[in-house]
């Protein structure tokens, strides 16, 4: 009998991560999941698979994106386990909201150490194996921010655009070795990412207040329409048997429309629609000795 094929999924202790580990590992692969806490991760995803603790098909190990050792340990780990994966799904992400001129340099460091910065180590270290191999995918989860900028959002959408530029020159380089690269545009989905506990560093009685109070109120409506996370499993398992050197799909339909108007709308457009849809107010709104405008969630004490 052949080996099952691997594949690496970082993040894999909880949301996207979690249910595509979950989901794969079904469909017969051999799963590695990178997390922080590799003995509470296995935990759950042998709590979600019905896997045995000694099952040689679902195995953890550490991996701390904002660490240079443990990148270069789990890239080690995961060679003496599975030789050259596969698939390595770039999964893990953090974000925060807050506008540019709120959200602390800090926390845009550490997001792009997450979101990027430990990805691209992460595949600088095991690359050469995949290389040697003749064959492998790297996948990379991206969103509505890697599209485009997203206000609230701008230090998450910085760093998911920037990994999109970065998948698509890895995908030139790769594929003379045989090796390919998918982007995998997420749209909204039910994980932490879009919950309570994304840290929030908003004054909500500041000079954005009247931003934040209709973005909070529009993002709690949709919010209500998010999909499962076994929903995205399933999409990503559909694309690891591509053959193409270089691939980018929507995950979800807001995903799929944003990303089909990102190309047949003109920038202008495209912006004014965003501008909308997210209840901003035009140029100029806000500019000392106009009227501040008035929604449905602006707090009273900002009506003018």
């Amino acid at each position: 009998m052949s080996e099952p094929r691997s594949v690496f999924i970082t993040g894999a202790s909880r949301g996207l991560g979690l249910a595509s580990a979950a989901h794969l590992y079904g469909l017969g692969w051999r799963v590695v999941g990178g997390m922080r806490s590799p003995a509470e991760g296995l935990e759950r995803l042998r709590a979600a698979t019905g896997a045995a603790a000694d099952d040689p098909r679902l195995l953890a190990v550490r991996l701390d994106l904002n660490d240079a050792d443990s990148i270069a340990a789990a890239a080690t780990e995961v060679l003496q386990l599975v030789g050259a994966p596969d698939v390595v799904v770039h999964n893990a992400g953090i974000a925060a909201a807050g506008t540019v001129e709120e959200v602390p340099i800090r926390v845009w460091e550490q997001i792009f150490s997450t979101n990027l910065f430990g990805p691209v180590a992460l595949t600088k270290a095991l690359l050469p194996s995949m290389r040697a191999a003749g064959r492998g995918r790297i996948v990379v989860l991206s969103s509505a921010g890697g599209i485009a900028g997203m206000p609230s959002v701008a230090a998450y959408s910085a760093a998911k655009g920037a990994l999109e530029r970065w998948a698509e020159a890895l995908a030139y380089e790769v594929a003379p070795f045989g090796l390919g690269v998918t982007i995998l545009v997420a749209g909204m989905f039910k994980t932490d990412i879009i919950t309570d506990q994304t840290p929030h560093y908003g004054d909500h009685h500041g000079p954005y207040a009247v931003q934040y109070a209709e973005i909070d109120r529009r993002g709690r409506s949709i919010i209500r329409l998010a999909s499962p996370p076994e929903r995205f499993a399933r999409a990503l398992a559909r694309t690891l048997d591509e053959r193409a050197p270089f691939a980018r799909h929507a995950v979800g339909l807001d995903a799929r429309l944003l990303l089909l108007a990102s190309r047949v709308l003109p920038a202008r457009v495209l912006r004014a629609v965003i501008r909308l849809v997210m209840g901003l107010p035009r140029q100029g709104a806000l500019r000392a000795g106009a009227r501040t405008p008035v929604t449905s969630s602006t707090p009273k004490e900002l009506h003018g």
